[in-house]
This record gives structure tokens, C-alpha cells and sequence, in this order.
């Protein structure tokens, strides 16, 4: 009985020191090509937004800018 408890202690610590493999990364998996997307979107709409904004002052200046 005491060989028992013994080996499920020792399967126990086994279990709880065993390393965990690494995770991959994100862009690894199979989600990997919407992010690739979805960061292209993102400076896609940085770009507009930059644009909009230079637009707008633009904008401004030619109106007399108060």
C-alpha cells in the first residue's frame, strides 16, 4: 500500500515539473494569415487617416484657418 501512495506522489511531482512545450507563435498557427490581414488593414488605414487629416488642414489653410 505504501508502494502505492509512494508511486502516485512520485507520478504527481512528474506531472507537476514536467516542462510545457513552447506555445508557437500566433502568426504560426492557423489564424497566422488573417493577422497578416489584419495588419495590412491597419496601415492601410493609418495611411487614410493620415490622408483625411492632411486633407483637412489643407482644407483649413485655404478657408483663412481661424
Amino acid at each position: 500500500m505504501r508502494f502505492l501512495i509512494v508511486l502516485i506522489i512520485i507520478a504527481f511531482l512528474i506531472f507537476k515539473f514536467w516542462p510545457e512545450p513552447a506555445t508557437p507563435p500566433v502568426e504560426d498557427t492557423f489564424i497566422g494569415p488573417q493577422i497578416q490581414t489584419l495588419k495590412k488593414a491597419e496601415q492601410v488605414e493609418q495611411q487614410y487617416e493620415e490622408a483625411l487629416e492632411q486633407a483637412n488642414e489643407r482644407i483649413e489653410r485655404e478657408s483663412g484657418g481661424d
